[in-house]
């Protein structure tokens, strides 16, 4: 018997396709892309050097606000929080499996594609390491996604689950626009950090789900 996919099994495999094809894309080095890449990045870059102070502030929200490590810090938190008040270790442990994956899946892509970074002649920003997917927008997408799941799961509904949705959403987005904006990535690198941490978070979800599921049975 064919068992149906849940809505987060289908995003999963959504995503999962177009972050495969967004890879073969940047592997072929196709050229409407990269030319794409370089247009958006040359005119942010000039941008950036145009607005010194703002530059400075984007930098902050990059390094320290929306920092990967600050995003899989909130991730332990709310597993730690979890475990605390709902005793819940099998979830508890699961959300910290799923930021430890998220971790070693983005450095193990980077190291295969092995994509460089931009290059500027006047930096206002470095960045070490490949750049394919940005590890900063694959962090926030991961944690935000998860967080929204443990308050869904907490029954968060109405204006907190609207309010949430949009720090989640201003999160995912915002960091992606810093590291653009900073010349330390192409778009298709934030794009793929994106689809590629959106697609983990909800084949965790599919997964746990299924899993509760056949233990309840």
């Amino acid at each position: 018997m064919r068992v149906p996919l849940t809505p987060s099994a289908r995003t999963a495999v959504v995503s999962a396709a177009a972050f495969l094809v967004l890879l073969a894309l940047v592997a072929a080095r196709w050229g409407p892309l990269l030319s794409f890449d370089r247009a958006a990045a040359v005119g942010l870059h000039r941008q950036a050097l145009a607005d010194p102070g703002l530059t400075r502030v984007v930098r902050v929200f990059s390094d320290w606000v929306w920092a990967p490590w600050t995003m899989r810090a909130l991730t332990v938190a709310a597993a730690v929080t979890v475990f605390r008040l709902r005793a819940d270790r099998r979830f508890a442990a699961w959300l910290l499996g799923v930021a430890l994956v998220e971790w070693g899946l983005q450095q193990a892509v980077k190291s295969a594609v092995g994509r460089d970074r931009p290059r500027w002649r006047h930096p206002v920003d470095s960045a070490h390491f490949a750049a394919f997917p940005s590890g900063h927008a694959m962090a926030a997408t991961v944690a935000c996604g998860l967080l929204l799941w443990v308050l869904r799961r907490e029954g968060a509904a109405g204006a907190r689950w609207g309010a949430a949705l949009a720090v989640a959403a201003l999160s995912a987005v915002g960091v992606g626009f810093t590291r653009l904006w900073l010349g330390v990535h192409w778009v298709s690198d934030v794009l793929a950090g994106w689809l590629l941490g959106g697609c983990l978070v909800a084949l965790s979800v599919a997964c746990y789900e299924r899993l509760a599921l056949s233990r309840g049975r």
